[in-house]
């Protein structure tokens, strides 16, 4: 069992899980649960063939290299774009995401769409179809890539697993968006491990010999989180300082 494995897996498709139940509570919610449910079934499926096809001989016929190298590269893009998200969020340049808002905008647009006569609604099922699917893609990368890069991937598919329960019965509890849950947070975390895992093994690929060896992924998640911090602290202080002027030249106009 793998711990890193296990834990940026279930933060990761968590975030992923929790987004996906939301178009789904916000399609049944207005036009029904029958075809909002049968159009995420169906995009799991889907899912679930795809990685059969494509996930299991890739695995098999890469060399351990190129494999570290784009596992790597992927890592590292895609955590970069997650932690530079979660930053800005932090320091206040981006809205934080939130689950209510999207939410109540995708119940906006199923009522403007109206209701369908027939007991199957193939918006309903196109839309909870689509949502899950893409969703559903960023989990299985987050799987694949954490699994193979630990060697572990029963830890990361079973992190998937438990991430899949806890949404799902959250979900049914509460039968609203899950806003309770901060999302910023979980996705620094993983856009952390991810830059960490993805420095690493791309490191690897080009035979980087890294000081105590797999123990540098923590020094790398130590000085992320350092230099994420320091990040937000400085950025913080510009937005108040550009505010503060912003402020100082109105009461000068207003004042002449």
């Amino acid at each position: 069992m793998n711990g890193f494995a296990l834990g940026s897996t279930l933060l990761g498709t968590g975030v992923e899980f929790i987004e996906a139940l939301t178009i789904v509570l916000a399609v049944g919610a207005v036009r029904g649960f029958k075809s909002a449910l049968l159009g995420a079934l169906a995009a799991i499926v889907l899912l679930a063939v795809l990685v059969g096809i494509i996930g299991a001989p890739l695995v098999s016929v890469m060399h351990i290299l190129w494999l570290q190298m784009i596992i790597g590269l992927f890592m590292l893009l895609f955590g970069i774009r997650w932690l530079r998200k979660a930053i800005l969020r932090y320091a206040g340049l981006k809205a934080l995401h939130n689950e209510a808002e999207s939410y109540q905008k995708e119940l906006e647009r199923q009522k403007a769409a109206g209701k369908t006569g027939g007991s199957f609604d193939r918006f309903a099922f196109a839309t909870t179809f689509g949502g899950t699917f893409l969703e559903g893609l960023e989990a299985i990368f987050i799987v694949l890539t954490f699994g193979l890069s630990s060697h572990s991937m029963s830890s990361a598919i079973l992190g998937a697993l438990i991430a899949t329960v806890v949404v799902v019965l959250l979900g049914v509890a509460a039968r609203r968006p899950l806003s309770t849950i901060p999302e910023n947070t979980m996705k620094f975390v993983v856009g952390v491990m991810l830059t960490a895992f993805g420095s690493f093994w791309l490191g690897e690929s080009f035979r980087v010999t890294w000081p105590q060896g797999e123990l540098s992924v923590v020094y790398l998640v130590a000085t992320l989180v350092l230099v994420s911090l320091l990040l937000v602290a400085r950025a913080k202080r510009v937005v108040a300082s550009s505010q503060a002027n912003i402020d100082d030249h109105s009461v000068e106009v207003h004042g002449r």
